[in-house]
């Protein structure tokens, strides 16, 4: 079906998971929707999350997107469920993925999920990996609230980065763990930094390749893979600046021309 993936976040983040779905599935085109004008949204109310998830879906919907990607970890936790009975077409977000890769690499079964307040109030990584695994497995959950700030405003290769990631990551040193899941797609631009702050015995799992093996699963499994063989443009949109997005997203994705265009959401 020669129709593109609809790609949410809150902000630049799920760059992370663009990245993963272009990688392994080169031919199909993307629609990315970048809420940086109202991100970050882990310290938004659930309500405010949801109203604006769905402005974002509302818009992809009429460019008639084959499949939607919620890359928003917080977004996830608050509206999955709800999207996916109303959608009629199949809605994937990112956080039984990553649940999924960590307990795939764990030896000790005692991980760790860092994620915004919203992310990790809602208690959803908790509770999607005893959902596989049972209660067998120890979660210790810890919110890094300036990680996404320092993203968003490209500071993530500035040299206070490294002070922020010690300084936020210090309670969490005293736990006991062996994997840690970046339970935001912001986190994996900090991911040389924190694998650095945490020790290398410590596995870090980015849950953007588990979500787009699991978009590649989905679009085989329902004859939805592009059929063209041409290479596809990808689309980006932000609500915020343009040139702040466009910068951000030439160093992480390698595009020096992608099209970024602002958007303007319906109230």
């Amino acid at each position: 079906m020669n129709t593109p993936i609809g790609i949410i976040d809150s902000g630049i983040g799920g760059l992370t998971v663009a990245k993963e779905i272009s990688r392994q599935l080169p031919k199909e085109p993307m629609i990315y929707i970048g809420d940086t004008a109202r991100c970050p949204y882990g310290p938004r109310s659930a309500e405010e999350v949801r109203m604006f998830t769905w402005q974002m879906i509302n818009y992809l919907l009429n460019e008639n997107i084959k499949m939607l990607v919620i890359a928003c970890n917080t977004a996830t936790a608050v509206v999955l469920d709800e999207v996916q009975k109303r959608l009629p077409i199949p809605v994937v977000g990112v956080v039984q993925p990553g649940a999924l890769a960590a307990l795939k690499v764990t030896n000790t079964n005692e991980i760790a999920v860092i994620g915004t307040e919203g992310t990790v109030n809602s208690n959803a990584y908790p509770q999607a990996i005893a959902s596989i695994q049972g209660e067998k497995v120890i979660v210790h959950s810890h919110a890094c609230p300036t990680f996404v700030p320092l993203v968003e405003q490209g500071g993530a290769s500035a040299d206070e980065a490294h002070a922020v990631v010690v300084d936020t990551l210090h309670p969490l040193l005293k736990k006991s763990f062996d994997t840690l899941i970046l339970g935001c797609t912001h986190y994996p631009l900090l991911e040389p930094i924190i694998q650095n702050v945490v020790g290398n015995e410590v596995k870090v799992i980015s849950s953007g390749s588990e979500t787009a093996r699991e978009v590649s699963t989905i679009l085989q499994h329902q004859g939805l893979n592009q059929k063209d063989d041409r290479t596809q443009e990808h689309v980006f949109f932000t609500t915020g600046s343009v040139q702040q997005f466009q910068t951000i997203a030439a160093r992480w994705l390698g595009l020096e021309k992608q099209i970024v265009d602002h958007l303007i959401l319906p109230a």
